[in-house]
């Protein structure tokens, strides 16, 4: 599990989420973040959990999201 929701955190969601493949939880919801939703959230195939709202995220939700069979 990553928990960081509520910390206040600033800028984009680095690429580099995608090497944490064992993660089934992610929570950044009530931060500050921006940009686009990396693709590279794909990677985690067991992931059941994300959450991203209250953020200033842009663009659309990557099509690698949408396969994942197990959020």
């Amino acid at each position: 599990q990553l928990s960081l929701w509520g910390n206040k955190l600033v800028g984009k969601i680095p690429s580099s989420i995608g090497n944490l493949m064992r993660l089934k939880e992610v929570f950044f919801d009530n931060n500050g973040l921006t940009g686009q939703i990396p693709s590279t959230i794909g990677f985690l195939k067991e992931l059941e959990k994300l959450d991203l709202y209250d953020n200033e995220l842009s663009g659309s939700i990557p099509k690698e999201i949408s396969d994942m069979s197990s959020l």
